[in-house]
């Protein structure tokens, strides 16, 4: 007997959207969702599933039998299965079962629309009510201006699984403990705002949940779906944005997945060379189907909508544009103008962008993308992508490339920290150091520092002293902001006893002062991706090791001068160019004692005087830490 009832939550206007890749909240039509109809009370239940031949709803509630509540298909061809059963409630564990019309074949599939999932390994999906009520309408109004691209962006990269644990009972911080350590934390050292590596629910652990299975599912490891908003709405209280990765870019091939949903090729493409990426061993969804367009920029959004998140950094982009990617001749194919280009992928990307900008005031799409493809951070039409930022890889790997050096080495390779001011104006860039470049015997960020110990950390000052005044948002790893010493781990904990020492604390001290400084000093940010807001010095001292330069920002009262010394040498009269005669004051000093430093520095206004150097009509001699960055106010 089928206990279903007819019924629906599309309009006609919803499937055609649907059909042509336009419907962007389709969370509110397919999935489970608790109504009253005709005063029952029960879940309706619709998915999509154009080659089934039939379609269950199996559950605890109906103890996983095959067609004791089969779905109906609507009459408009849209492949579109839905219907109401009653006495459904909240929690409520649930599955489609799904015999196909192409091979016969059975498939138990969990909801692609689902708002919560079982704990894995289990595999259930669970019927989940999201009423929650927030209380960030201070911070939700005033955020356009926090995330403008004119406004310091300082993020901490974090993985909950990892961040911290109960030592001693073995466990995660659960969401609801995460909204009083990490928000704390994240306060504390200055960021102003947190990423977090997929939240999705994700089956397998070693993944680091960028294998996702349950795309609208805050993960089950760590407490309920209002627990997530919670955490959310508690960093918001504290004024700090949140962003989430988000992987349109492919997704695993478990069983009760997305993959060969309903015994045909639906939302991965059909085509090996298109669907399949061999890097990762997982499925590449089909965009060029306009329904698994509407699927995922939906998803995009509902992310945006229900958890008022702040932002979404979209990983492996460079994987979606190239037809060709990790692939070796023979194993791809040509687009129709006979490029390596993704046509179908760049055109769901920008419809993607203009989805999310067009919907939703301040906030930001970040684009983890590798290659020199143009105008990724460019609005669309312009003929961009429509990113509102880029990660910066080259600088990551030139700049990491020179840290490892020994200094008596690095004159020979001034190139490679000078370079990415070259291109750095292409694009919106943010500097990451993130979870990628501390894993698979990379080493940890402070592990690639030379010399001995007390060099190896006056090195980790410089690079991040270096990084916050360089051109650009920034973006740094948990665990970096005190030194780490070990690889990250994904199934442990942060290695928190370190800063019961005085070298590791002094790095965190740094990291603080540096968001502070960062997010206090115009110069460092309101022209951050302009060329207007940055001023050569001097490039080419190859000899010394050193590198200066003038940040800008609309007042030239912000102005400020960095300088930066490579080397473990003092160079205590160091002439430097001035554009004008002016006097200098030194508001921050790598190399202070606070941090772990030997206390070289500035400590009183340095005077310009009219001698030419580097080109200018004026200079002063000022006094170099050793294997440091000093940063002065020009006035």
């Amino acid at each position: 007997m089928n206990n279903v009832l007819p019924h629906s939550l599309f309009t006609s206007f919803d499937i055609d959207l649907f059909r042509s890749g336009k419907h962007f909240q389709l969370y509110e039509k397919f999935g489970s969702h608790l109504l009253e109809v005709d005063g029952v009370k029960g879940g309706y239940f619709s998915v999509w599933a154009p080659a089934a031949k039939s379609v269950s709803v199996v559950g605890d509630f109906n103890y996983w039998v095959q067609g004791e509540h089969l779905l109906n298909v609507r009459w408009d061809g849209s492949g579109i299965w839905e219907g109401f059963i009653p006495g459904i409630e909240n929690g409520a564990k649930y599955k489609y079962k799904i015999q196909s019309n192409v091979n016969g074949l059975v498939t138990e599939k969990a909801d692609p629309f689902a708002r919560y999932c079982e704990l894995p390994p289990n595999t259930a999906s669970v019927v989940w009510d999201l009423k929650y009520k927030w209380k960030d309408s201070g911070y939700m109004k005033t955020r356009a201006d926090k995330n403008a691209l004119d406004r310091p962006y300082s993020v901490y990269e974090v993985h909950l699984g990892s961040w911290k644990r109960k030592v001693e009972e073995n466990r995660f911080l659960t969401y609801i403990e995460m909204a009083e350590e990490l928000v704390a934390y994240v306060r504390e050292t200055g960021f102003t705002h947190v990423e977090f590596m997929p939240v999705m629910e994700y089956p397998y652990d070693p993944s680091w949940g960028y294998q996702l299975v349950g795309y609208f599912a805050p993960t089950s490891r760590f407490g309920k779906p209002q627990d997530f908003m919670f955490l959310v709405d508690k960093f918001h209280e504290a004024g700090i944005g949140v962003i989430l990765d988000w992987v349109p870019s492919h997704f695993p091939s478990d069983a009760h997945g997305l993959g060969f949903f309903d015994g045909s090729h639906l939302y991965e493409h059909p085509d090996i060379r298109k669907g399949y990426h061999p890097d990762w061993k997982s499925l590449v969804f089909n965009y060029g189907r306009n329904e698994v367009r509407s699927f995922l920029i939906s998803n995009a959004m509902f992310w945006l909508q229900h958890y008022h998140v702040d932002g979404l950094r979209v990983d492996a982009v460079a994987s979606m544009l190239y037809l060709d990617y990790s692939r070796n001749d023979g194993e791809w194919e040509p687009n129709i103008f006979g490029g390596r280009e993704n046509l179908d992928s760049i055109s769901f990307l920008k419809d993607f962008n203009e989805a999310v900008y067009a919907n939703f005031d301040g906030v930001q799409t970040i684009a983890e993308e590798s290659t020199s493809f143009p105008m990724v951070s460019r609005p669309t039409y312009v003929g961009g992508l429509g990113f509102g930022m880029k990660w910066m890889m080259g600088w990551m790997h030139d700049t990491l490339e020179y840290f490892k050096k020994e200094p008596i080495y690095r004159s020979y390779h001034q190139n490679d920290i000078t370079f990415s001011m070259t291109y750095a104006f292409t694009e919106n860039f943010m500097l990451p150091l993130s979870h990628d470049e501390v894993v698979y015997g990379k080493r940890s960020i402070f592990g690639r520092m030379p010399g001995d110990e007390w060099q190896r950390f006056a090195n980790l000052r410089l690079l991040y002293s270096y990084m916050f005044t360089h051109p650009g948002s920034k973006l740094l790893f948990m665990g970096d902001e005190f030194g780490q010493s070990e690889e990250w781990k994904f199934d442990g904990s942060l290695d928190w006893h370190l800063l019961q020492y005085d070298f590791h604390n002094g790095i965190k001290k740094t990291v603080t002062a540096l968001n502070k400084l960062y997010t206090s000093q115009p110069a460092l940010f309101e022209k951050q991706f302009s060329q207007d807001g940055f001023e050569w010095i001097d490039y080419s001292d190859n000899q010394n090791c050193v590198i200066s330069f003038i940040r800008k920002g609309n007042n030239p009262k912000d102005d400020l001068l960095v300088i930066c010394n490579f080397t473990p040498v003092v160079r205590e009269e160091y002439r430097i160019g001035l554009p004008s005669k002016s006097k200098l004051t030194e508001i921050f000093n790598s190399d202070h004692p606070d941090f772990g430093g030997s206390g070289v520095s500035n400590p009183k206004a340095v005077k310009a005087e009219t001698k030419p150097w580097n080109g200018r009509e004026y200079s002063a001699v000022v006094c170099l830490s050793p294997l440091g960055v000093s940063v002065f106010k020009i006035g």
